[in-house]
C-alpha cells in the first residue's frame, strides 16, 4: 500500500517541480529587464559605483532627458510609418506568391521546387552580407535618407519567411472549399478576399507580429542607409545617444526601456495570435 501511495504522490511532486522550474526560468529571463528598469532611475555616478543597489530616489530625469534629447516622438512616428507601409505591401506580395506556389499549376515541377529552394536559401542569408549591394543600389536610385531606402529592403528580406509560412498553411487548406466557390461563379479576387483570407487570419496575424518586431529592432540597414536625424528609426536613434567625450548611461538605459516597453505591450496583446498562427493547420480534421 505504501508503494502505491508513493507512486500516486510522484505526479504531484513532478508537477510542483515543473512549476518551480518554470518560475525560476521566468525570474532569470525577467531579471535583466527589472535590473535595467532600476538602473534607469539612477544617476550616472550611482550606475557606475553602486549598480546593484536600489536607487536612492525615483527620479524621472533620465526619461525626461532621453525623450527630449532623442526626440522620441519623432523616432516613434518614423518607425511606425515605415512599419505600416512595409507590412501592408509585403503582406499583399507574399500572400499572392504563397497562393501561387500552393494552388497554381506549374508546367514544370522543377521550376516550382527551384523557387521553394530559393526561398529557403533566402532565410540563410544574413543581413550584413546584403548591406553593401543594397547600399550601392540605394545610391544609384537616389533613395538614400528616404523612407523608401528602408521600406524596400525590409520588404525584400521578409519575402522568404512570409511566403514559406503562408505556403505551409495553404497546403493544408482543403481545395474542395475553393472549388465549390469557383463552381458557384466566384472570381479569383473574391475567392481570396471572402474565403481564403478570413480562414488564414491567424497566420496573417503571426506574420504581422513578427514583422513589426523585426522592423522595430532592425539596425544594420537603418545605420547604413539613414544619415539624417529627422529620418532615424527608434533603434538607430537610441544607439547614437552619447556625447563626444562622455556617455550618459542613465539616459541610454532609460531610452532602452522606452524601446522595449512598447514591444512587451504589443507582444502581450497579440501573443494568442502568435500561438494560433504557429499551430494553424497543424491538426487536420
Amino acid at each position: 500500500m505504501n508503494d502505491i501511495a508513493g507512486k500516486r504522490s510522484n505526479p504531484y511532486i513532478g508537477a510542483i517541480g515543473m512549476h518551480i522550474l518554470a518560475y525560476g526560468v521566468t525570474f532569470i529571463v525577467l531579471l535583466p529587464f527589472l535590473w535595467m528598469i532600476l538602473l534607469s532611475f539612477k544617476t550616472n555616478n550611482e550606475i557606475l559605483n553602486d549598480p546593484f543597489t536600489l536607487p536612492k530616489t525615483l527620479s524621472l530625469d533620465n526619461y525626461t532627458r532621453a525623450w527630449s534629447t532623442l526626440k522620441m516622438g519623432l523616432l516613434y512616428s518614423n518607425t511606425f510609418l515605415i512599419a505600416a507601409i512595409t507590412i501592408v505591401i509585403e503582406l499583399i506580395i507574399t500572400f499572392m506568391s504563397s497562393y501561387a506556389l500552393s494552388r497554381m499549376v506549374f508546367r514544370s515541377n522543377k521550376l516550382k521546387n527551384a523557387i521553394l529552394v530559393l526561398l529557403l536559401a533566402g532565410l540563410a542569408i544574413p543581413a550584413f552580407i546584403l548591406l553593401f549591394p543594397v547600399y550601392r543600389i540605394t545610391i544609384s536610385l537616389g533613395l538614400l535618407n528616404t523612407y523608401a531606402s528602408l521600406i524596400i529592403p525590409y520588404i525584400a528580406t521578409s519575402v522568404s519567411f512570409n511566403t514559406l509560412l503562408f505556403t505551409g498553411f495553404l497546403r493544408g487548406f482543403p481545395r474542395e472549399v475553393e472549388e465549390a466557390a469557383v463552381i458557384d461563379g466566384c472570381s479569383l479576387f473574391t475567392l481570396c478576399k471572402s474565403i481564403v483570407v478570413p480562414v488564414i487570419m491567424p497566420v496573417i496575424a503571426t506574420v504581422f507580429i513578427f514583422n513589426v518586431l523585426y522592423i522595430w529592432n532592425e539596425f544594420p540597414f537603418a545605420v547604413t542607409l539613414i544619415n539624417k536625424d529627422s529620418m532615424q528609426t527608434i533603434s538607430l536613434g537610441i544607439s547614437q545617444f552619447k556625447g563626444r567625450f562622455n556617455i550618459d548611461y542613465g539616459g541610454i538605459i532609460a531610452a532602452s526601456v522606452l524601446l522595449i516597453i512598447p514591444q512587451l505591450v504589443f507582444f502581450a496583446i497579440f501573443q494568442r495570435f502568435i500561438i494560433e498562427g504557429m499551430t494553424a493547420g497543424a491538426v487536420k480534421g
